[in-house]
């Protein structure tokens, strides 16, 4: 929207040229985020209270959670309406990667949004059935998948059309270009063909994936919101770099015209990120819930994806997999010792991980907080995978 504008006001004025610049936008972007979402901040919490939008803490948690009974939640659509607001200020609205990663967000938050809503009215802790849930989100994100296996190896939507009618056209057998390969990091030239089918496959369990992972990571004070806000910053890095032909050539990584833009979006994730952290952290006054946490999670699934890093993402976001993990294995592990034996056991204290630490009697700040350092090394190894090939 402003981009229009500045480049409008470009011709007559030279010095507006400096807005076509990405860098400049996406931090513009991060700025925007944060003042909208501190400014907009009390007055959510306060009209979430007046609601009585408060969460319901699952009974069978960490005693020292029941406290946090009746505070706000659903106090990540402060971080929508940050996200939103700053990415049509200063994104360019015709890059078509800006919209599916919008469309993406905003459908996961809708879901989300539901989720939590059922969770208040009805005062249930599980909310949405798990069977509901994930088939909205199956729908969203497979649609994201078909669209991103014909749009990423094109440069616009006319020639993704066409490679699409091509592929419809040879049986399902035709193959996509070497730009959708699956990229494997620290090695200058292994990548594999996934193949139409494998894309979509992929990128349907990465964005999912990522979705749900985030959620499950989302179970203490500030928890999950930092390490998104990492993982985002880093991915902005990967979209610039991606985006720009120079760059991409001189460190061995696919070219992707228009990538780039998503930057912006990236500093707007992690500008309203760190505004929400301002009033989530310990002991917080507001809570993200589903609609934050699982549109943060596809978004950064599907600019992973564009980016061509969905290895990196797995390892920036190694938190969120090891949260996810101990749910799977404990459920697992529960359900096959009650089979084998007739009583369940378990692996953990009790799942997702951050969980496990404070039953055993670690302070929940000190885990936050070391899962942010960790989360920290995770990215900068990530990042490193720029240059080490």
């Amino acid at each position: 929207m402003l981009l229009e504008l500045t480049q409008w006001l470009a011709q007559d004025i030279r010095a507006f040229s400096v807005f076509n610049y990405i860098t400049l936008r996406a931090m513009l972007a991060a700025l925007t985020a944060l003042i909208v979402g501190l400014a907009m901040g009390p007055a959510v919490i306060r009209k979430l209270a007046e609601l009585k939008i408060g969460q319901a803490v699952r009974q069978d948690g960490p005693q020292t959670h029941l406290i946090k009974t009746g505070t706000p939640t659903m106090g990540g659509a402060l971080i929508l309406i940050a996200i939103v607001i700053a990415t049509l200020l200063w994104a360019d609205l015709r890059n078509r990667f800006v919209w599916v990663v919008l469309i993406v967000t905003l459908g996961f938050g809708l879901i989300g949004w539901v989720d939590d809503y059922r969770k208040v009215v009805h005062r249930n802790p599980k909310g949405m059935s798990a069977k509901e849930k994930y088939a909205w989100q199956s729908l969203i994100g497979l649609g994201a998948a078909v669209y991103l296996a014909f749009s990423i190896p094109s440069q616009s939507n006319s020639e993704a059309i066409d490679l699409f009618l091509r592929w419809l056209g040879s049986g399902l057998n035709a193959e996509l270009p070497p730009r959708a390969d699956l990229i494997v990091p620290f090695f200058k030239h292994i990548a594999y063909p996934l193949g139409v089918f494998g894309f979509i496959v992929m990128s349907y369990l990465v964005i999912v994936g990522t979705s749900n992972a985030v959620n499950l990571t989302d179970g203490a004070d500030g928890l999950a919101i930092l390490p998104a806000v990492l993982v985002g910053g880093a991915l902005g890095i990967f979209a610039y770099v991606t985006g720009n032909a120079v760059f991409a050539r001189y460190l061995l990584i696919p070219y992707m015209p228009g990538a780039g833009e998503l930057a912006v979006i990236c500093g707007a994730i992690a500008g309203a990120g760190l505004a929400f952290l301002w009033f989530n952290t310990y002991p917080a006054q507001v809570f993200m819930g589903d609609v934050g946490a699982l549109a943060i999670g596809g978004a950064l699934g599907t600019i992973a994806i564009v980016v061509r890093q969905e290895i990196v993402l797995f390892v920036m976001g190694g938190i969120f997999v090891v949260e996810t993990l101990s749910v799977m294995l404990q459920v697992g592990y529960f359900k096959y010792t009650r089979w084998r034996y007739g009583q369940g056991q378990r692996i953990f204290r009790m799942a997702p991980l951050h969980h496990h630490f404070e039953v055993g009697g670690v302070k929940e700040s000190q885990v936050v907080v070391r899962f942010w350092i960790v989360t920290m090394m995770l990215v900068l190894i990530g990042l490193s995978t720029l240059k080490i090939r």
